[in-house]
């Protein structure tokens, strides 16, 4: 079998964000769920559970956002926050 580029899911304090899914990305998500768990010996996750590892490792791995991480003028200034003056 192919090595994903997923590893174990660990545990982690969440944090609640709330989004639609199409149907062919939830269906893609169970499958993905079903082929780690057969990589790693683990229980099959509930897909939702991949989304996190998988939009890290996307960030963690994309050169471009790297780069401009590095440079911060390549990011929009902040914008002032009128609550508490900054």
């Amino acid at each position: 079998m192919t090595k994903l580029k997923l590893g174990p899911i660990t545990e982690d304090k969440p944090v609640k964000v709330t989004l639609d899914l199409p149907g062919a990305l939830h269906r893609d998500l169970v499958a993905y769920a079903k082929a780690l768990a057969y990589e790693t010996g683990q229980p099959i996750t509930d897909p939702k559970r991949l989304i996190v590892p998988m939009l890290e490792r996307f960030i963690s791995t994309d050169r471009g956002f790297a780069k401009a991480r590095r440079k911060p003028s390549q990011f929009p200034p902040k914008p002032k926050d009128p609550a508490n003056g900054s």
